[in-house]
C-alpha cells in the first residue's frame, strides 16, 4: 500500500463486495473519493502522517475492491445552524479515514429546524422528517454500500433519526448474513448564547418602567423576566410574548415591536452555529447519544469544530469495532438503553426523547413501547444530578467549557455520580470505545462532578430525589407526557393534587392568539363561563384553609380573588396536533406565551396531543394518545370540563360536574364519545380538513401512536426481538 503503513490495512468481513463485482461502480466511486480528499486537502491542510499523494485512484481502486471499511461521513444541510460549520469536521475526518486504511465518502441530509419552523406550517413536517432521515440513511448506505458511518450528530430529530436508520439497517444486513453496521457520532459544538447590547437593554427597560407609569405592571415584570435569561431563539419567543401584549395596551406601537424584535434577533446566534445553549432536544439528543455509547469522549461536549487531534481518536476506535457483531448500532442501542434512560432522567432532558428513544428502539428491532421506557424510569429512583439555568450562568455552553477545561467529562460524570449513587448503571454495556462504561470510567482524572468548584451544573449531590419525564394515565386518554423534573418543588405544589377548568383549544392557532390576549381572565370572568358552585368547590379543594372567605364573595369577587391567590387552575386544552392529525408539531410557542404571563403561568397546565420540549411553569403535559383525530378523549372536552391533576400520582382524570357541585371528587363515569357524538364529529369534520393543508406525501398515516415512538408501521411489525423485557428485568 503506497506511503501508507502496513498494519493499516483493515477489511470488512463479508462475503458480499459490491466493488469487486460490479463494474460501474469501479468506475465512478474512485473519482467521489479522490474528490472529496482533495477538497479536504484544500480547506484543512494535511497532518504530518498523511502522504501527500495518496489517494491515487488506482489506490482508492484498491481498497475497493479488497473490501476496506467504507465510510459515510454523513452530515446535515447547512441551512441548520448545527451544520454551518460541518464541511470542516467532514474534511478532517476524511483525511483520517484514509489514513486509517478506509475509503471516506460523505452525504448529508435535510436537517429541519424546530426554533425556523416554529409555529408556521414547518412544524407540520418536523417529526415527519425523523422518519424520513432514517429512510435517506438506509437508501444511500444501501444504494452505496457503506459499511460503517462517522455522524456529525446536530440537532432536533437528526441524531436519533440517523441512528434508528442506521439500526434498522443493521438488522437487516445480519439478517442477509452480511458483516454488521457500526456508528460513531460527534456533535456539534455548542452555540453560545447572544447577550442583549447595553443600549438595546436600556430600551427595553425604558418599555418597562412606562409599563408601571400605565398601570401595567405585569407587562412590566414579564419584561424584566424575559431580560434575565441569556439571549436565544427560545427567549425572544418569550419577548414576543410580552410586547405582543405591551402593543395591545398602547405601551408601544407595532412598530417599536418590529424594532425589538429585530435588534434581539440579531444578536442572538454566534455567526460559528452549534446546537443552542438550553437544554432542549438538540442538547438532549447529545446527552442520550452519549448514554448509548454512540459518542466518544473527546467530542461529546465542545465549544467549537472538532481539530484533528479530538477526531483521530473517535475514528481510531470506530475501526476497531468493524467487525465486531456485539459494537454493532443495533446492538450498542439494546445494551445501553437503561443507561440512557437513567442520563435523560437526571438530567431533566426535553419530552421529545420520550418518543425518540422508543422509536429507536423499535427502529433496531425490539419490542418496546412507553410502558417498557416507563418500567425502567421508575425501577429505580433517578436523582436529580443536573443543576441547569439559563439566567444564572449554567447553560449547555457552561458545561461545555467545564468539560473542555479538563475539570469533568460530561456525560461520563453524569453516569459515575448516577453510581454513587447507588443508581443500578450498566458498567458492563459496551460503548463506541469498544470499551465497556467500567473500562471507561477506570480512569479517574477528571471524572467526578466535584471537579467543578465554581457554578457546577453535573453534581454529586441531588437537588432533588426524583428528576426526569413521567408518563401520565387517565379515565379519558391512555398515554401522556410530563416533565416533572422542568418544576421546581413549589412549583408542583402549586398544580399537584388540584382541580381545573379545562380552557378547550381547537388547535395552535387559536390558543395562541387568546394566549396572547391581556384581557383573557377579564373576559372568562364576564362570560361566566365556570358555574358560581364550581368555583366555590374549586376554591374549596384546591385551598380549604381560606375557603371561609369564599362564601360572601359575588362571582366577579370570587373569580377575581381566586386569580390573584393562584387559587383558580386553567388546563389549557390544544386539540388535534397529533401525528395522524396534523404531523405532531411542537407546542413551544403557547407554552412559551403562557410563560411570558406572569399571571396566567401560575394558573394554567397545557395539555395535549402535539409535542413537547421542555415545560410551562405548570407543566406541559403532551404527546397524549390515543390522539384526537382517532376519537381520544381530547377530541371529546370542552370548556368548563372538570380536570383533578394528579402529577405525583401520575394520573389526570376528568371528574363529574354533579357530584363536584356537590362538594365530592367522583370519577366521570360516562362515555364522552357517546354523550358527545355530535360535538366529536363536528371537530372530526374540522380535523380532516385541516389535515389536508399539509402535503399527503408527508403525513403520518401508517404510523404507529406516541406510545410506541410515531414509527412506521411495517418498522414496528418487523421489531420482534423479545428481549425488552429481559433489558426491563435487568435494569
Amino acid at each position: 500500500m503506497s506511503g501508507t503503513d502496513a498494519r493499516k490495512k483493515p477489511r470488512i468481513h463479508n462475503h458480499n463486495n459490491p466493488y469487486r463485482d460490479n463494474v460501474q461502480g469501479k468506475a465512478n466511486e474512485p473519482i467521489t473519493v479522490a474528490g472529496l480528499l482533495d477538497r479536504a486537502k484544500k480547506l484543512v491542510g494535511i497532518s504530518g502522517s498523511v502522504p501527500v499523494s495518496d489517494w491515487t485512484l488506482e489506490e482508492i481502486y484498491n481498497r475497493l475492491e479488497e473490501n476496506a471499511p467504507r465510510i459515510a461521513i454523513i452530515g446535515g444541510s447547512a441551512d441548520h445552524p448545527a451544520h454551518i460549520l460541518d464541511m470542516e469536521t467532514v474534511s478532517r475526518a476524511a483525511l483520517i479515514i484514509w489514513e486509517e486504511g478506509g475509503v471516506p465518502f460523505y452525504f448529508s441530509t435535510p436537517v429541519l429546524c424546530d426554533g425556523t419552523a416554529q409555529s408556521n406550517m414547518g412544524m407540520s413536517y418536523s417529526l415527519q422528517s425523523r422518519n424520513a432521515i432514517a429512510e435517506i440513511v438506509v437508501n444511500q448506505m444501501e444504494a452505496h454500500s457503506y459499511h460503517g458511518a462517522f455522524v456529525i450528530q446536530g440537532c432536533d430529530k437528526q441524531p436519533l433519526a440517523v441512528l434508528s436508520g442506521l439500526a434498522l439497517l443493521d438488522r437487516v444486513r445480519r439478517l442477509r448474513g452480511e458483516a454488521p453496521v457500526f456508528a460513531s457520532f460527534a456533535p456539534s459544538h455548542v452555540l453560545k448564547g447572544g447577550e442583549i447590547p447595553d443600549d438595546l437593554k436600556k430600551e427595553l427597560t425604558n418599555v418597562a418602567e412606562r409599563a408601571i407609569q400605565m398601570g401595567e405592571q405585569n407587562i412590566a415584570d414579564d419584561i424584566f423576566d424575559a431580560l434575565s435569561y441569556i439571549l436565544q431563539c427560545s427567549s425572544n419567543t418569550q419577548f414576543q410574548g410580552v410586547l405582543v401584549r405591551a402593543v395591545e395596551q398602547g405601551v408601544i406601537t407595532f412598530k417599536e415591536q418590529k424594532y425589538f424584535e429585530k435588534w434581539l434577533a440579531v444578536n442572538t446566534c454566534d455567526a460559528a452555529g452549534g446546537i443552542c445553549a438550553f437544554h432542549g432536544t438538540g442538547n438532549s439528543s447529545r446527552d442520550i447519544m452519549a448514554g448509548l455509547g454512540f459518542v466518544h469522549p473527546e467530542l461529546e461536549l465542545l465549544t467549537e469544530p472538532p481539530t484533528t487531534e479530538q477526531l483521530r481518536p473517535a475514528i481510531e476506535t470506530l475501526f476497531s469495532i468493524a467487525n465486531r457483531p456485539e459494537c454493532s448500532a443495533a446492538e450498542l442501542i439494546g445494551a445501553n438503553i437503561a443507561n440512557a434512560i437513567r442520563i435523560h432522567s437526571s438530567a431533566g432532558g426535553s419530552s421529545n426523547l420520550m418518543m425518540h428513544i422508543v422509536g429507536a428502539m423499535i427502529y433496531a428491532g425490539y419490542q418496546f413501547s412507553l410502558w417498557d421506557l416507563e418500567k425502567i424510569h421508575q425501577s429505580h429512583p433517578i436523582p436529580d444530578l443536573f443543576d441547569y439555568s439559563l439566567t444564572e450562568g449554567r447553560d449547555i455552553f457552561a458545561l461545555a467549557q467545564q468539560c473542555c477545561s479538563g475539570t469533568i467529562r460530561g456525560m461520563e460524570t453524569l453516569f459515575y455520580e448516577l453510581l454513587q449513587n447507588d443508581v443500578p448503571m450498566d458498567s458492563d454495556a459496551l460503548t463506541v470505545t469498544g470499551q465497556t462504561w467500567k473500562e471507561r470510567l477506570s480512569n479517574t482524572r477528571g471524572l467526578s462532578a466535584d471537579g467543578v468548584k465554581d457554578n457546577p451544573i453535573i453534581l454529586s449531590k441531588p437537588r432533588r430525589k426524583y428528576s426526569g419525564v413521567d408518563v401520565l394515565r387517565g379515565n379519558f386518554f391512555e398515554s401522556a407526557v410530563v416533565k416533572i423534573s422542568g418544576m421546581s418543588t413549589y412549583q408542583l405544589n402549586q398544580f399537584d393534587e388540584k382541580v381545573s377548568f379545562v380552557l378547550y383549544f381547537e388547535n395552535e392557532d387559536e390558543a395562541n392568539k387568546q394566549l396572547l390576549n391581556e384581557k383573557l381572565l377579564e373576559e372568562l370572568r364576564e362570560s361566566k363561563v365556570f358555574p358560581h358552585d364550581h368555583l366555590l368547590q374549586m376554591w374549596k379543594f384546591n385551598q380549604p384553609e381560606s375557603f371561609l372567605e369564599a362564601g360572601s364573595l359575588n362571582y366577579d369577587h370570587l373569580f377575581n380573588q381566586m386569580v390573584k391567590d393562584q387559587i383558580l387552575k386553567l388546563a389549557i386544552i390544544i386539540a388535534g396536533q397529533g401525528p395522524e392529525a396534523f404531523g405532531m408539531p411542537e407546542m413551544f410557542t403557547p407554552m412559551q406565551h403562557i410563560n411570558a404571563n406572569r399571571q396566567l403561568k401560575t394558573l394554567a397546565t397545557l395539555i395535549s396531543d402535539g409535542r413537547y420540549s421542555g415545560v410551562s411553569y405548570g407543566a406541559a403535559i403532551g404527546h397524549m394518545t390515543p390522539e384526537a383525530f382517532n376519537d381520544g378523549g381530547l377530541l371529546f372536552l370542552r370548556k368548563g370540563d372538570l380536570l383533578h391533576l394528579r402529577f405525583r400520582s401520575r394520573r389526570i382524570e376528568l371528574l363529574d360536574p354533579q357530584e363536584f357541585s356537590a362538594g365530592k371528587i367522583q370519577l366521570y363515569q360516562g362515555d364522552l364519545k357517546v354523550e358527545r357524538e355530535v360535538l366529536g364529529k363536528k371537530r372530526k369534520s374540522t380535523l380532516r380538513k385541516r389535515q389536508k393543508t399539509v402535503a399527503a406525501s408527508n403525513r403520518l398515516t401508517g404510523c404507529t401512536d406516541a406510545s410506541e415512538g410515531v414509527v412506521p408501521v411495517p418498522v414496528k411489525m418487523d421489531a420482534e426481538i423479545p428481549t425488552a423485557s429481559t433489558l426491563i428485568q435487568n435494569a
